[in-house]
């Protein structure tokens, strides 16, 4: 199982052009050095950490696995500067931002020999973060879970735009959670292939059992790009939800929406496992997601069912 001639795996080092995205509540050191020693890439996702836990979370990743994984940092984070103290500390190699400007941190970064990827939902960010000095774009359609882009420009059109825009290596997400899409995301232009959703449900993932259960039993339309007059998200249909969706309804200001989602409702819905109070994000892909597997199993599942597709097709 090996793509050496593949741009992203060269980059990166590593066997199969698969990254494990960063992820709130669920991408600490156990996902992200079990996709790593499989082969992919694992991602640490900082959004959800304080400086110190990020610092204990690489350095657990380290010992578990000798093979190269990065961290996930959004721009947007309110401690920044110390998350970026915390990699430059640790000697991070591979860091993956979002939800924010990269040209505010890319120097930096670069100046450190780290290799800077970010994740887009346009063309006209990912132009920006080509000019930035990124390694690589992330463009992620907004099937995706979690935060999202406000133009709801879906995976499989934005892909050929931003690869026509661009000529850094180019990864998509949104959707990806079969060999299948895989190849068809191949097929209109990216290089690298970023799984979220399937990974948030594995054995490794820090996520909540009833979170993960919750994910497996949903059908098609049950999740829902929300809040969009703050950061658009990707919800699961609960009573929080309905909660949101009403104030919307209603014409509620910034300010109320900030209040009724207040600080801990994802951590109380992924984390805690409060499936009805709590904000549970995840992709829309999520409904062909039957089962809870190890992170090695989902990354060969992948990657085997592409290689063998992708035969096919050729023959």
């Amino acid at each position: 199982m090996s793509s050496n001639l593949n741009p992203v795996s060269r980059l990166f080092d590593i066997s199969v052009p698969i990254i494990q995205a960063g992820m709130v509540w669920c991408s600490g050191w156990r996902l992200a050095s079990a996709v790593s020693q499989a082969g992919g890439l694992g991602l640490i996702g900082a959004g959800s950490m304080y400086p110190e836990v990020l610092r204990e979370h690489i350095r657990k990743c380290k010992q578990a696995t000798s093979k190269p994984f990065g961290v996930n940092i959004p721009l947007l984070y309110p401690e920044i500067e110390k998350l970026m103290t915390v990699v430059e500390e640790e000697d991070v190699r591979i860091v993956f931002t979002s939800a924010g400007n990269p040209s505010l941190w890319t120097g930096f970064l670069k100046e450190r020999n780290v290799r800077v990827v970010h994740v887009v939902s346009s063309v006209k960010f990912a132009k920006k973060a080509q000019q930035a000095g990124v390694d690589a774009v992330v463009a992620e359609g907004f099937e995706a879970g979690g935060h999202n882009g406000r133009e709801e420009t879906t995976t499989f059109v934005l892909l050929p735009m931003v690869r026509e825009a661009i000529t850094i290596p180019l990864i998509a997400a949104g959707g990806i959670a079969s060999g299948r899409a895989i190849l068809a995301s191949e097929a209109l232009g990216a290089q690298g292939f970023q799984v979220g959703s399937r990974f948030a449900v594995s054995e490794e993932s820090s996520a909540h059992p009833n979170f993960k259960k919750r994910v497996t039993e949903l059908t098609e339309g049950d999740t829902v790009l929300t809040l969009k007059q703050l950061t658009p998200v990707r919800m699961i249909k609960n009573k929080f939800f309905q909660q949101i969706q009403e104030a919307e309804f209603r014409g509620a200001s910034k300010e109320e929406l900030h209040q009724l989602l207040g600080k801990r409702r994802a951590k109380l819905g992924i984390f805690e496992g409060n499936t009805e109070e709590g904000e549970l994000e995840i992709g829309q892909v999520s409904s062909a997601i039957r089962k809870i597997q190890p992170a090695s199993e989902i990354l060969i599942e992948l990657w085997r069912e592409y290689e063998v597709l992708k035969k096919t097709l050729c023959s």
